[in-house]
């Protein structure tokens, strides 16, 4: 593992150094995930967390039926209420 020392520039900006830059592939405007892991520890991933994949996959899948937050919510209630339901014996039948 290899460390490299960068400075912050005004507004934030630190440039990636061009030999990592070309290994990468890293090309303008490409996105990175910043994990904090605490302790001053930062990491600069150059994909997407595979969080933000999953996300994305699951809001697109949501437009794509018509369902909102609030539909999604109402059907985990409902879920719990029969859920809550049969653990106190009652089958709802």
């Amino acid at each position: 593992m290899d460390s490299t020392t960068v400075q912050m520039a005004k507004r934030g900006v630190i440039t990636i150094p061009q030999a990592i830059r070309e290994s990468y592939g890293m090309q303008p405007g490409d996105t990175f995930a910043l994990l904090d892991l605490g302790g001053g520890v930062l990491v600069l991933s150059p994909r997407r967390s595979e969080i933000d994949v999953l996300t994305e996959r699951v809001r697109t899948q949501w437009v794509e039926e018509g369902e909102t937050l609030e539909t999604m919510l109402q059907a985990l209630r409902e879920e719990r209420d029969r859920r809550g339901r049969q653990d106190a014996g009652f089958s709802g039948h």
